[in-house]
């Protein structure tokens, strides 16, 4: 029970405590904030008075010392934070240490080091079959063998509201021609990512077992994607400018502690994966999530994240197979969340069916693709305990034209 006055309902309460990097008003110098409920806490300026052994842990700008800390230290400063919430006796100090979310700039929560992105919704890959191999497989002869992925572009790895330049680039017209401009196919993936706190060694592969021992926590992602530049230039060697340009995280981190409630089994696998990638043994590694993707204020679709095909540990176990080793800040994410519902379709390539069935929206208007001005947010909800909701914030992003 907390001295907080919050809802027992409340998104943000104390059984979920996600981590972020802010700063607050006249004060350019960011630094670590635990969300609790509406407000932000300063971790650093609570634990110099609570708990000083952590404070080399919560120094800096970010959360760059806590992800290379380890699970002994995040489960320490998770619990220490639970601690303060609840006992009347450090009530001043917190309530010192608090402030108003809406008074402080929320930045990127910490450096990210690689970018992976992956393709593990069987939905959504059944339905880009259809779409572009018509009267061919709907799934590629590899995807039930292991999970599909590519790597991304970390240094365009952007924090929730930073705003979306329309990209350019080479693309095919319908009638063959190629041409040099913005996309006209600018498109959303909405997908939950994946932070790597702990490193491992370069040669050795990380079994899904471990995956707890080096994940830190989990995040929302919009994969921004232009459809026509990615088309024309994925073959063969896969996605490249048409992905590039963004990827939209949102603020707050929720540390896989927070999410005990929400792990729940993945769907049937046939054929049997391979012994590193086969988790018949193991923990369940699916989450209980439900996305919702709204357009310019208006909900376009409620993607189920507890059907992905693949899970997290195996995404984890398949990267760091080859031997590639893991980095403190490393960003995998899961790949477009859709169900098998046309309104459960985290990408509008799906739910407009490439273009040819025009979503209609509430006020009359309709989209195909995004145009310039629209803004897209996803969010998610996870089961918590005791009945709880943990929220996992928001990714925002607004489309504003070429340049």
């Amino acid at each position: 029970m907390t001295w907080l006055d919050l809802p027992a309902d409340h998104p943000f309460g104390v059984a979920h405590l996600p981590y972020g990097a802010y700063a607050p008003p006249g004060d350019p110098r960011t630094r670590i904030g635990v969300r609790v409920g509406d407000a932000v806490l300063d971790l650093v300026g609570a634990a110099v008075q609570l708990e000083p052994r952590l404070v080399p842990m919560v120094e800096g700008d970010n959360l760059d010392r806590l992800l290379a800390a380890g699970p002994v230290t995040w489960a320490a400063t998770r619990g220490a934070v639970t601690s303060w919430l609840t006992d009347p006796a450090c009530r001043p100090v917190v309530e010192a240490n608090l402030t108003e979310l809406s008074a402080v700039r929320l930045e990127l929560p910490f450096t990210v080091a690689d970018y992976v992105d992956f393709y593990s919704s069987e939905h959504h890959a059944r339905n880009l079959g259809r779409i572009l191999r018509p009267g061919q497989p709907e799934l590629p002869p590899n995807w039930l063998h292991l999970p599909v992925g590519y790597h991304g572009r970390a240094g365009t790895v952007v924090v929730s509201g930073t705003d979306v330049v329309r990209p350019s680039g080479q693309r095919r017209t319908p009638d063959g021609d190629v041409v040099f401009g913005p996309t006209t196919r600018l498109d959303i993936e909405a997908e939950v990512g994946y932070v790597v706190g702990m490193p491992s060694e370069l040669g050795r592969p990380v079994p899904l077992e471990s995956f707890d021992e080096h994940v830190f926590g989990v995040c929302l992602v919009n994969d921004w994607s232009a459809r026509d530049i990615q088309g024309w230039e994925y073959q063969p060697l896969g996605p490249f400018l048409g992905k590039s340009f963004a990827t939209s995280v949102s603020p707050w981190i929720t540390p896989l502690a927070a999410l005990s409630e929400a792990w729940v089994a993945p769907p049937p696998r046939d054929p049997q994966p391979l012994p590193y990638l086969d988790d018949a043994g193991a923990p369940p590694y699916g989450l209980d999530l439900r996305l919702e993707v709204r357009l310019n204020g208006h909900v376009v679709a409620t993607p189920p994240f507890a059907q992905m095909y693949w899970t997290a540990a195996q995404q984890l176990a398949h990267l760091t197979v080859n031997g590639a080793s893991l980095r403190t800040g490393d960003l995998f994410a899961s790949g477009t969340v859709s169900g098998p519902e046309r309104d459960e379709r985290g990408s509008f390539v799906e739910l407009s069916w490439n273009g040819s069935e025009p979503i209609v929206l509430p006020d009359g208007g309709t989209r195909t693709f995004l145009e310039d001005g629209d803004e897209v947010v996803i969010t998610a909800t996870a089961p918590g305990p005791d009945g709880a909701v943990v929220g996992l914030g928001e990714v925002r992003g607004r489309i504003v034209p070429a340049r």
